[in-house]
């Protein structure tokens, strides 16, 4: 019951930069209208990357702005304190 409660509240909270679908990556958090986790976005902040650089080792990702890497890195905070 408090996992489909943290499910339900993770999910309404979720940034529209960030999108799980069951058909994609296995249903883990991916960047909106890619089959980029989520996870890889933080492995490349992990390892120093500026959000240039991030754009440059994934060019699907030209368009995202410092907001959204906020939103992302936000909401692995949640995650990681649910």
């Amino acid at each position: 019951m408090l996992t489909h409660l943290l499910l339900c509240y993770n999910l309404r909270y979720m940034p529209k930069i960030i999108e799980t679908n069951p058909k994609v990556q296995g249903g883990q958090p991916v960047i909106r209208n890619t089959r980029i986790p989520v996870s890889r976005i933080l492995a490349l902040v992990g390892m120093d990357y500026k959000l240039r650089d991030i754009k440059s080792e994934l060019p699907q990702l030209r368009n995202m702005t410092r907001e959204d890497l906020g939103h992302i890195l936000e909401y692995y905070k949640t995650q990681v304190a649910a």
